[in-house]
Order: C-alpha cells, then structure tokens, then sequence
C-alpha cells in the first residue's frame, strides 16, 4: 500500500508539475523569487521574501502602467506592482503624518449649523463635495500635477501648483491644504526620496497644496494615475468621514456604510476629473465653501478647519 501510495503521487507530480516558487509560502509572495528552498529551511530564502529596495526600475514603471486587470464590475483597471502598491498605501494611510486628523474641510461648522444631523445627512453633504466641490477640485489638481510630473514639464506643474493654491476660498482651507501638502513633501522626499519632488520644489516656491504634493510624489514613484487618484480620494474621503462620526456622533458600523454608500460617487469624480482641463476646475458647493468660512468664527471648535 505504501508502494502504491508513493507511486500514485508521482503520478500526480507529473500530471500536475509545480509552478516556479511553489511551497508552503509562495501563494503569499508572488514574484519575489523561487521559495521552494523554504520547505527545506534555506534561511537564505527570508531575504528574497523582501520587497525590492529603492525607487521603481524602468521595467517597473512601464509593468505598472501597462498591465490591465478586468475588476468584478466590467471594464479595465491598471495594476500595481507590490512596492507601487505598498508606497501608496503607505502615503494615504490615516497614520501618514500630515496632520489630515486635525481638519474637518467646514464639516465642523456644517454640524452646530443643524445641516448635518445623521449618516444620511453626512452622506449627502459629502456626495456634494466629492461631486461639485472642493474634493472634486483636488481631484482634477492631482491629475494636473501628475501628468505635468510624468512629462517633466515645469510651466505646467508650476501653474497647476499656483491654481491650485489660488482656488481655495478661506483662510483655514488654504492653511488645511498647504500645512498638508509641505508636511507631506517633506517627510515622502524624506523617507521615499525622488528626483520628482525635488523638481517641484524647483518649479514652485509658493503655498504647496496636498493634492499637488500627492500627485508629483506618486507619478514619481510611477504609481499609475488612476489608481493612484482612486486612492487619494479615498484617503480624503475617509479623513472627513472619520472627522463626521466624531462630531454627530456616529458608530463605526454607521460611518462604514456611509463610506461604502459613498463609493459610487468616488467613482463618478475619479472618472471626470482626468478629462477636466486646467480652467475649468471650480467649485459649486457655495453652502460647502460658506461652512469653512463660516468655521473660522465658530465659538467652539475641535477642529482647524
């Protein structure tokens, strides 16, 4: 029977070969070298578990921008390599330090003025700005910055940087953008340095915007623009819903599905703001925009903005 048994493995062995860097953690680690070795405890394997240092090789770039995934829903989304996709999340994580915690975007004026009351309201409020408003604005900004980095083009990320400093409409939004967007040139040119950072900063002397910063940092890095700005709007998105459930206050149940219900107009904005030219980005959420005026003079506040 143990004859029998050996035998019909080597059957199946040659029926079914095994694929390059197949063994016990393989599935977990795709394309980081053969870890066979692993099943006969090879510690030299630990070191080809790790993902590869510095920026991106150009073969990296141009696989991260080529590949495409067909996602549940139909259509085509870009594939990001395991170091493209560690850094982004890495940079639009809540524990990225650039203060994002500390601002609410008007939502804290928004809540004692009765216009936000519950998670529907919370929804809608922020739909408006993901739509019309200043989320929509910073979206087409990055998608300006990113290109104009991509192509090295000076003049354009210079004037995508001065518009995007001049478009914001109250003096806490502006420090909220700009404290953002300089705390996160610094630490990203810090701890994940590129030359594309240090060609903004060559281009653009004046207020940085956080979306600007964002964006030069990720074409940088060659982080392909869409999914790069699906992450960044979800990384915002989720700031002021996080700023929303404390404030009302809500549950975590309850601001999870406001960020799920949220998702389809993330969608709509990451879909238009690439094909929305320079001139004419703006707002039309005026009562959006009167809240973080109106922020400024509030008698109590947690928030900056």
């Amino acid at each position: 029977m143990a004859r029998s048994g050996v035998i019909n493995r080597r059957r199946a062995a040659r029926a079914h070969p095994p694929l390059q860097g197949e063994g016990r953690i393989a599935e977990g680690n795709p394309g980081w070298g053969d870890t066979r070795a692993m099943d006969h405890g090879d510690a030299a394997c630990a070191e080809r578990l790790s993902p590869p240092p510095g920026p991106l090789t150009r073969a990296d770039l141009r696989s991260s921008r080529g590949q495409t995934l067909p996602p549940p829903g139909g259509g085509v989304t870009q594939e990001l390599l395991n170091p493209a996709l560690y850094r982004l999340m890495t940079w639009m994580s809540p524990a990225y330090p650039v203060g994002a915690f500390s601002y609410s975007g008007g939502l804290e004026w928004a809540v004692e003025a009765g216009d936000i009351r519950d998670a529907d309201t919370l929804t809608c409020w922020l739909a408006t700005m993901i739509r019309h408003g200043s989320v929509f604005c910073d979206a087409a900004i990055f998608c300006h910055a990113h290109r104009a980095s991509e192509c090295a083009d000076r003049q354009a990320l210079a004037a995508t940087a001065e518009l995007a400093a001049a478009l914001i409409g109250s003096k806490e939004r502006f420090l909220e953008t700009t404290a953002q967007g300089q705390a996160f040139l610094q630490i990203t040119q810090s701890a994940w340095a590129t030359p594309a950072l240090d060609q903004l900063a060559a281009a653009w002397d004046g207020p940085l915007a956080y979306p600007v910063a964002v964006g030069v940092a990720c074409a940088g890095h060659g982080i392909a623009l869409v999914p790069a700005l699906h992450a960044f709007l979800h990384g915002v998105v989720s700031n002021l819903v996080s700023a929303g459930m404390r404030l009302i206050p809500l549950g975590q149940t309850d601001g999870q599905r406001v960020l799920a219900t949220l998702e389809a107009a993330i969608a709509q904005t990451a879909e238009r703001a690439p094909a929305t030219a320079l001139d004419d980005i703006g707002s039309t959420a005026p009562r959006a925009d009167m809240a973080c005026m109106r922020h400024e003079t509030q008698y109590t506040r947690l928030f900056r903005s």
